[in-house]
């Protein structure tokens, strides 16, 4: 409760006297929108292929590298690449399937997924990917 408080009150005192005061309401909204959120700046690592589901919905697949530059104590620049599993569904994999290329930088806006599956020969498998929610064309 005196969290709840704190945050509205904080939010409150915050907004200037021309603007509209956020209500509780607006702020638990805005605040469930951030509990899982990704955005990622990359590029496409292969062309996406749209794919159908049993169900009729339709989805792509595509991995997305991000590089992370450091330096090491000599100065030395050092590139580490990261590659990560993007699903878009139904619209925006149409979209994505239609407009995006191998080597094309996108900001891909979405969230974390966890699942596991078993494959053929009974092994668990985990895996993490983000859902597509939005993405931008950046380069091409």
């Amino acid at each position: 409760m005196t969290i709840t408080f704190f945050l509205v009150f904080f939010f409150a005192m915050s907004i200037p006297e021309n603007d509209t005061i956020i209500n509780f309401y607006n702020i638990k909204t805005h605040m469930n929108n951030l509990r899982n959120k990704v955005q990622l700046i990359g590029n496409v690592g292969a062309k996406p292929s749209l794919e159908e589901t049993k169900n009729g919905h339709v989805y792509t697949k595509i991995s997305l590298a991000t590089n992370e530059i450091s330096f090491d104590e000599n100065g030395e620049k050092n590139q580490h690449t990261l590659w990560h599993q993007i699903i878009a569904w139904n619209g925006l994999a149409k979209m994505i399937s239609q407009y995006v290329s191998k080597g094309q930088e996108i900001c891909v806006d979405g969230k974390l997924n966890h699942r596991t599956y078993d494959d053929q020969e009974g092994r668990k498998n985990h895996i993490t990917e983000i859902i597509a929610k939005e993405i931008l064309f950046l380069k091409k």
